[in-house]
């Protein structure tokens, strides 16, 4: 059977604009379409990811953006790189542009920033979802807040206006990116802009398409 290479696909935006939603409707949609799938988050759900995840109130600044690469590159090494080595789809609910944003609201210069994360495995795509953020602020009240970074209708439009600088610098960066606004669109319509959009760029035939 001829082996076909992976792809590795980030979807981010801010809070309250579906990224766990969108990201779990994909990996539906791309495995009842018959391909591979690796879903994943991050931080991951290893032990450095757990603490990132967990620690915001207890690590700020520096070190929770050192945290966060950490365990990013340890993620790449054990999960991300060998499923997309083995042909699969990998799809991964934040990635590097979250860090662009989420230390920038820490106050980490971007600088720094870059450079923690300027060997990270760049993605074949890079997701970015928007919504209004009245709305996006809206969905985070009804479902929670996860971290102190996301608490009202200020931190929505910080969010919001810091990934549409970080959703330009990734592009002067030769990456490739589909931005989508999530305010009035359907999970259901945004899956199909995305499958579109991806078909032609894994360029993986389906696995019946395959040869011997």
């Amino acid at each position: 059977m001829t082996r076909h290479r992976g792809l590795f696909v980030a979807v981010d935006g801010p809070a309250g604009t579906g990224k766990t939603t969108v990201t779990r409707a994909l990996a539906e949609r791309l495995t009842c379409d018959g391909y591979a799938v690796h879903s994943t988050t991050q931080p991951s759900r290893a032990q450095l990811g757990e603490i990132a995840r967990h620690g915001t109130d207890t690590y700020r600044g520096y070190e929770l953006a050192c945290l966060v690469a950490a365990d990013r590159y340890h993620q790449l090494r054990t999960e991300i790189q060998p499923h997309r080595a083995a042909g699969r789809i990998v799809l991964c609910d934040r990635y590097v542009a979250s860090s662009y944003v989420l230390q920038s609201m820490d106050d980490v210069p971007p600088a720094f920033i870059h450079h923690l994360n300027d060997a990270a495995d760049p993605p074949d795509l890079t997701i970015i979802l928007a919504a209004d953020p009245a709305v996006a602020a809206a969905r985070v009240r009804r479902r929670g807040a996860h971290s102190r970074f996301h608490t009202d209708i200020i931190s929505s439009r910080t969010e919001a206006a810091l990934y549409r600088d970080a959703a330009t610098y990734l592009k002067t960066q030769g990456q490739a990116l589909l931005a989508l606004d999530t305010t009035h669109t359907s999970t259901d319509q945004l899956v199909q802009i995305i499958t579109r959009k991806l078909t032609p760029l894994a360029r993986l035939p389906r696995p019946e398409q395959a040869t011997a």
